[in-house]
């Protein structure tokens, strides 16, 4: 059977919907392409940053659980993600930018052979700015051209995904066997693995073996999971009798209608999602042009839309009638 095409998504948690939006539109300089509800929890926000597009392998998504508390940083989790960048020159204008706003961050380094710039926003939340100067893997998206940041230095995607885990061979076994990922190198304590046709940035995962760490506790800080893309429905009904032949437990068939799923514990601590590129973010409720701007509910919870409009207090984010001056610093 296929591989899996790369990273389809991110989802993390936040300790508030509107300083996450303000860090990813004016900060970040992401699009917000949906602004929604968790399915399975109406009062909790669910919104999704992206490329112009929408594009499936582009999105870092956040819940806003009420009173959650925050985590607690440790092993057996998911432990940072990477955001795409076109270029060298482009970490080195998002230093410039980082500093401006105030947000803290590392200088630029080097892991296996690609410079990255590693920053956290307002929660503790990591992450790593990844360049693509020289990566020949599976293509990222488009930046938000009518955003802050200029489009040339602008980010276009998701990079590799930091796991850090207490039971390194365990986890190697379930990435190799069961979910077709190869380690391709290792540097110090990180172990790089790769999956699919075409590899590269958008479908690695780091390992970082960590018995001393305690267990991570999740909270707003940290990811909830993270998404593989799968091409249809039929290949997302092909994985999941393969997990069940491995005795992964697993959700079975779940229709989040802007994408098909299925979810699956592979290591305690870490959930791994498996979701379909189609149908995405562009519906009958929003065109391309006003992605993000309005309360978004699927078909099933439009009836409950007065009571799900009383649960989450509103958020001003329309953006189709401003303009935003692209942002350059000396």
């Amino acid at each position: 059977m296929k591989a899996f095409d790369g990273i389809h998504h991110v989802t993390a948690i936040t300790s508030s919907a509107e300083k996450n939006y303000d860090f990813f539109t004016n900060v970040l300089g992401m699009r917000l392409v949906k602004k929604t509800v968790n399915q399975d929890d109406i009062q909790t926000y669910h919104l999704f940053f992206a490329d112009e597009k929408g594009s499936p392998g582009t999105d870092m998504t956040f819940f806003d659980f009420p009173g959650i508390p925050k985590d607690s940083k440790g092993t057996d989790s998911i432990s940072r993600t990477s955001l795409r960048v076109p270029s060298d020159e482009a970490l080195d204008y998002w230093v410039k930018r980082f500093d401006h706003y105030e947000i803290r961050h590392e200088m630029i380094k080097e892991m296996f052979g690609v410079k990255v710039l590693w920053f956290e926003d307002f929660d503790g939340q990591q992450y790593q700015l990844i360049s693509d100067e020289h990566d020949h893997g599976v293509p990222s998206g488009t930046p938000w051209r009518k955003g802050p940041v200029p489009n040339e230095y602008g980010i276009t995607g998701l990079g590799p995904i930091f796991f850090r885990v207490s039971n390194f061979d365990y986890m190697k076994e379930v990435l190799e066997k069961v979910m077709f990922f190869k380690e391709i190198a290792k540097e110090g304590q990180y172990h790089l693995f790769e999956v699919g046709e075409f590899g590269g940035n958008g479908a690695q995962i780091i390992v970082e073996p960590s018995t001393i760490l305690p267990r991570a506790i999740q909270g707003y800080g940290s990811v909830h999971h993270v998404a593989f893309r799968v091409k249809d429905r039929h290949m997302l009904d092909e994985w999941t009798e393969r997990m069940q032949s491995f005795n992964l437990p697993n959700s079975g068939y779940v229709d989040r209608f802007y994408f098909e799923s299925t979810y699956t514990n592979i290591y305690p601590g870490i959930l791994f999602e498996l979701a379909t590129d189609e149908p995405g973010f562009v519906d009958d409720e929003e065109s391309l042009e006003i992605l993000g701007e309005t309360l978004a509910l699927p078909p099933k919870f439009r009836n409950n839309r007065e009571e799900i409009e009383k649960l989450v207090r509103p958020i001003d984010t329309v953006r189709s009638t401003k303009t935003y001056e692209k942002e350059y610093f000396n």
